[in-house]
C-alpha cells in the first residue's frame, strides 16, 4: 500500500525519453473504490499557487504509473 504522503513531492520521469515531467502536487482519488486515480502535476496556479488548481496541470493516470521509488515516480507515457 501507498500512502499519499510517500507520492507528493517526488519527481516524476517519463521512461520512453527520460524526461522529468515535475513534481507530484496533489493526487486524484476514486472515493467509491478506494483507489488513486492519478497523480497531478502542476501547471501554472493562481496567487502563490494556494487558491485553485492551476491551467495546464497534468493528470498523470495511475495505471501509467510503472515504479514509485524513494526519489522519483516512473511513468510510461508513450502515446500520450
Amino acid at each position: 500500500m501507498i500512502s499519499t504522503d510517500k507520492l507528493k513531492n517526488k519527481e516524476v520521469i517519463n521512461i520512453g525519453d527520460g524526461r522529468s515531467l515535475g513534481f507530484v502536487y496533489d493526487i486524484e482519488v476514486d472515493l467509491d473504490k478506494g483507489v488513486i486515480d492519478g497523480i497531478v502535476i502542476p501547471g501554472s496556479r493562481g496567487f502563490m499557487g494556494l487558491f485553485s488548481k492551476g491551467e495546464g496541470d497534468t493528470v498523470i493516470k495511475w495505471e501509467r504509473v510503472r515504479t514509485v521509488g524513494d526519489d522519483v515516480i516512473l511513468v510510461d507515457m508513450d502515446g500520450f
